[in-house]
């Protein structure tokens, strides 16, 4: 069915913008009318109409054709209702919107929350998200439900592959599966670690505990599923301070659940490289910070590693990732000045070192921040530790500076756009630059509430709206949001497992112009490139799940309730 609203299948704050827009070319499906002779009512669940108004022409400061999308759209702001509750929008006829007309209602939304407790149910799913990305372990029915597993992939006893030419065994126990396969990486689950550790370190009162206020409840918090996965890097930590790139099959499983991978194919240790030891530095000097305060002497276990991992990447500035992609993920990265900054970053914060400042000086001279992080490119770790760090208020300033910069930049791209975005290309995993960007904002908004005159808060909620439905798809992106979640993602735990509901709190990458996985024949909607996103498991260029897009998501969702 044709869907002409674009709106927050999930939720608005009750003090945030409530901005909805109409597609009035579908619209003309269900009605003669123009959509200036259209009004739009907000009912609440008992029938009460809570606000009427008209359409607005354009969205945002975009006029005209929304090039992706090909659509016109029409703007409608309900703001002023703040009253917490379920609702839904109503577009009617009404010649004359008046006390004790009765409109003809063609077309009514699916309901939808005004409150806070969606954002925080919300940022329960996406950390529960991370407990089901579990290897290694049995998940148990009490926390896990039909979800539950028993424990495969062990992972404790592994061989090295063959391009490494290195003899014995290795224990590569634990961490997360990275996405919709079941491979291990250190690269992709770095910067997923990091930016979680920001949202431990900024809300860890919000973070504390998983509470889904029913059944399945974890008796822990954030910090703890977060130090699984830094359980499993240090023991990817070699000898000599090196870190191992990834475990990886030795092909790519079918969608079979893990007891039934480990029974077809071997596991295996594959690569040494600069990335994946400077991905890991970062984040374990992270982790020596977050964790100082609860649990000092694993604090002082992740710095040593970071420290070691940093002399070897010192020595070894070059050594390639491995160019492997049968089983598992490339996560190729040729330009490293980026996370050699992270790291260097990360340590000055733990030791306030001074040898480190110059480094530093000339780290954020060649690596200026960019609109969000990625896997790629984590300069903007080493920005936002210069920025919230105390001790150096020289570099505090001017880390500060740079990124109310981007944050403006992030701003002017999203007023002129037709959805409010800062992206100006949906790539693969597009949602996860969504969040990133709305990430930068959050962070910003830590020591300002406006840059240039404009809310912070206000735009960054905007990006958040296109990830829960008010997009050109009509999709809640986030599996097990809404009533328009994806049922059929690229996710070989969702579909290796009987139940029929996808593993929910994950997010897919969502609309990707590139549509890289045209040979599985996915049934995109139409050609233009907002519509390349389709909800069937063979798109794995527009429906796979990955950690490094729930974390910015996850990460956002905190800093929103805290």
């Amino acid at each position: 069915m044709e869907f002409p609203i674009r709106y927050n299948h999930v939720g608005y704050a009750p003090d945030a913008a409530k901005v909805f827009f109409v597609n009035p070319d579908e619209l003309k499906k269900f009605t003669q009318e123009g959509i200036g002779k259209l009004r739009f009512r907000i009912v609440d669940e008992s029938g009460c109409v809570l606000h009427v108004d008209s359409f607005r022409e354009g969205s945002f400061d975009h006029q005209g054709l929304c090039d992706y999308s090909g659509e016109n759209l029409w703007t409608g702001d309900f703001s002023n209702v703040k009253k917490p509750g379920s609702c839904t929008i109503q577009i009617c006829e009404c010649k004359e919107c008046c006390e004790g007309v009765v409109p003809k209602v063609v077309f009514e939304t699916e309901k939808f929350e005004i409150g806070t407790a969606w954002i925080e149910r919300q940022l329960n799913a996406n950390i529960k998200s991370f407990y089901f990305q579990r290897s290694g372990v049995e998940l148990e029915e009490k926390f896990a439900g039909k979800w539950a597993r028993p424990a495969a992939h062990f992972d404790d006893d592994i061989a090295f592959h063959s391009m490494m030419n290195r003899e014995g065994r290795w224990n590569a126990h634990g961490g997360w599966y990275d996405a919709g396969d079941y491979g291990k990486y250190i690269v992709n689950g770095g910067v997923s670690v990091g930016t979680l550790l920001l949202a431990c370190g900024l809300c860890d009162g919000q973070v504390k505990s998983i509470n889904e206020g029913g059944t399945f409840e974890l008796p822990y918090g954030l910090k703890d599923e977060v130090r699984f996965e830094l359980d499993f890097f240090l023991r990817m930590q070699d000898v000599d301070g090196g870190v191992f790139f990834k475990v990886t099959p030795e092909h790519w499983d079918a969608f079979v659940s893990p007891v039934d991978s480990d029974r077809l194919q071997k596991r295996l240790v594959l690569g040494k490289s600069t990335s994946s030891t400077l991905n890991f530095a970062g984040a374990l000097a992270m982790a020596a910070m977050v964790y100082r305060k609860d649990v000092s002497e694993f604090a002082d276990k992740c710095l040593a590693a970071a420290q070691s991992a940093y002399a070897w990447a010192l020595k070894n500035p070059a050594v390639e990732w491995p160019h492997n992609t049968e089983g598992s993920g490339g996560y190729g990265d040729e330009h490293l000045d980026d996370e050699f900054f992270w790291t260097r970053a990360a340590l000055y914060c733990n030791t306030r070192d001074k040898e480190f400042r110059g480094q530093l000086l000339d780290d954020m001279k060649n690596n200026p921040p960019k609109l969000g992080l990625d896997w790629r490119d984590t300069q903007n770790f080493g920005w936002i530790l210069l920025a919230l760090q105390d001790f150096d208020l020289e570099l505090q300033g001017a880390a500060r500076k740079a990124l109310e910069n981007t944050a403006a930049e992030i701003i002017r791209l999203q007023k002129d756009d037709a959805y409010g975005l800062s992206i100006r290309k949906f790539i693969w995993g597009s949602n996860g630059d969504v969040a990133n960007h709305a990430l930068t904002l959050a962070v910003v908004k830590l020591w300002r509430t406006e840059v240039n005159g404009e809310s912070l808060d206000h735009w960054c909620r905007e990006q958040i709206n296109f990830i829960y439905g008010r997009n050109p798809v009509n999709r809640s992106f986030v599996i097990g949001s809404a009533w328009s979640s994806p049922k059929h993602p690229h996710h070989r735990l969702s579909h290796g497992d009987g139940v029929r509901e996808p593993i929910p709190g994950l997010i897919v990458g969502g609309i990707n112009c590139d549509r890289q996985d045209g040979h599985r024949a996915p049934h995109y909607p139409s050609p233009l490139p907002g519509h390349s996103y389709t909800d069937e498991r063979c798109s794995f260029a527009s429906n796979e799940t990955a950690i490094n897009w729930n974390a910015p998501l996850t990460a956002v969702l905190a800093m929103l309730c805290c």
